[in-house]
């Protein structure tokens, strides 16, 4: 799932169903994102590093993912597609 201002950067609906070879992983999980949504590249992460963005978090399964290793696999239920990947615009000011 997308927060609102990268749907309407992407064009993509709410909820993006994506095929990820392998084991899904936060890394692959966004470079299948990005390969459909090239505009959204440089948004979740920095293009050169790969880091996550700092106002993004990511959280599945009501935890929060965002400072894991983005090639640790993701949870069994986000895999099997019975659980969404959150991608969460944070929150920040007064």
């Amino acid at each position: 799932m997308l927060p609102a201002h990268l749907r309407s950067l992407s064009g993509a609906d709410r909820e993006v169903r994506l095929e990820v070879p392998g084991e899904p992983t936060q890394a692959l999980v966004l470079d299948a994102l990005e390969a459909r949504y090239p505009m959204l590249r440089g948004t979740i992460r920095d293009p050169k590093t790969r880091r996550r963005r700092a106002f993004v978090r990511f959280f599945a399964c009501q935890q929060d993912l965002s400072h894991d290793d983005p090639d640790k696999p993701l949870p069994g239920e986000v895999a099997d597609g019975t659980e969404p990947f959150l991608v969460v615009g944070a929150m920040a000011g007064g």
